[in-house]
């Protein structure tokens, strides 16, 4: 799934994202793109768990359509 996180702007935030994603999910593949505001993961965790844990670390993500 690919999330926008438009709060996300450097690499500590980057950082932060893809340990609390690993934290429910500690095979979850998160390639974040700092620039362009995006996350992608693939994971075993519903979506609803991902958008709940990365706002649970200080983050909005919205889930992107398409």
């Amino acid at each position: 799934m690919q999330l926008s996180v438009d709060d996300m702007t450097c690499q500590h935030c980057a950082r932060a994202i893809t340990e609390a994603v690993r934290e429910a999910d500690p095979a979850a593949s998160v390639i974040v793109d700092v620039g362009a505001q995006c996350v992608t993961v693939a994971a075993d965790v519903s979506s609803g768990v991902i958008v709940t844990t990365i706002s649970d670390a200080g983050y909005t993500a919205v889930i992107r359509a398409g």
